[in-house]
């Protein structure tokens, strides 16, 4: 965010450990007040809903163990693309949220820190 260099690996590793995440993938989404903001796209477990309640949980737990500036600011609960070896496909998730906040979208599924 703004000028600061944020591992997306700290971060998804800080969301791996909240009991809801089965996976997460971190990328920057375009914001027009501090340039970029981290943006996680998750897949929760079996049985969590993907609602704003659980989005809540999963930023209060962050709060505690990330610092203010390394926070995640937007949560989408989505699922992955992947490789045909099933690693994470991050430049796609890139591509669809510069594509999707070039044209003022933001999908129902998403939530922001508040």
């Amino acid at each position: 965010s703004s000028d600061y260099r944020i591992s997306p690996f700290e971060l998804e590793s800080a969301l791996l450990e909240h009991s809801s995440v089965a996976e997460a993938a971190v990328v920057a989404s375009p914001d027009p007040l501090r340039f970029a903001v981290s943006k996680a796209f998750i897949v929760l477990k079996p049985g969590i809903p993907p609602t704003k309640e659980t989005a809540h949980s999963i930023f209060a737990f962050l709060k505690q163990r990330l610092a203010p500036y390394k926070r995640i600011r937007r949560i989408e609960f989505a699922e992955l693309p992947k490789t045909i070896s099933g690693k994470i496909r991050r430049v796609e998730l890139r591509r669809l949220e510069q594509e999707r906040r070039t044209h003022g979208e933001s999908p129902a599924n998403e939530f922001q820190e508040s």
